[in-house]
């Protein structure tokens, strides 16, 4: 006898993009996720980065992402404005 499944969240499939515009956004999402991993691990590891050099890489990386994401402003001010904070804050010891 088969057992029913019984999925939660934690285990439930990831959903995979159908149509070709869920495409295009999973693909700009994971282009702005590794932009934004990058500028990050750049901060992070860079010795020689003065804070002015890293605070334009992050008014950059903003850019790119609201062009990206036109009208995004809330999501960005909530999902990568505190990391890139956090990460100024222990990378340059800034309160």
């Amino acid at each position: 006898m088969e057992k029913p499944s019984t999925l939660t969240a934690a285990t439930s499939p990831i959903k995979t993009p159908k149509t070709q515009e869920e495409l295009e956004e999973a693909k700009l999402i994971r282009r702005l996720q590794l932009m934004m991993n990058l500028v990050m691990q750049t901060i992070a590891q860079d010795s020689s980065l003065s804070v002015d050099d890293a605070s334009q890489m992050i008014a950059d990386s903003r850019n790119a992402a609201l062009a990206m994401f036109p009208g995004k402003e809330l999501a960005y001010d909530l999902i990568w404005k505190p990391r890139f904070q956090r990460l100024m804050r222990e990378r340059f010891r800034i309160m």
